[in-house]
């Protein structure tokens, strides 16, 4: 059980960094300031995932 547990808490800090990653990623692009190629690599996610949640939030 406590694995199960575990693995469980590890997910929810993964999807937590995941989200703080993708607000982040929001904010930069609201701010007007940075390429897509910079917030890729500042972020440290894909060039297609920062032009998917441009896309998706219509920034």
């Amino acid at each position: 059980m406590c694995k199960v547990m575990e693995d469980m808490r590890n997910e929810s800090l993964k999807e937590g960094e995941k989200r703080g990653e993708q607000n982040m990623v929001l904010r930069m692009l609201q701010a007007g300031k940075y390429t897509l190629e910079e917030i890729a690599e500042l972020s440290c996610l894909s060039l297609d995932d920062v032009r998917r949640l441009q896309i998706e939030q219509g920034v």
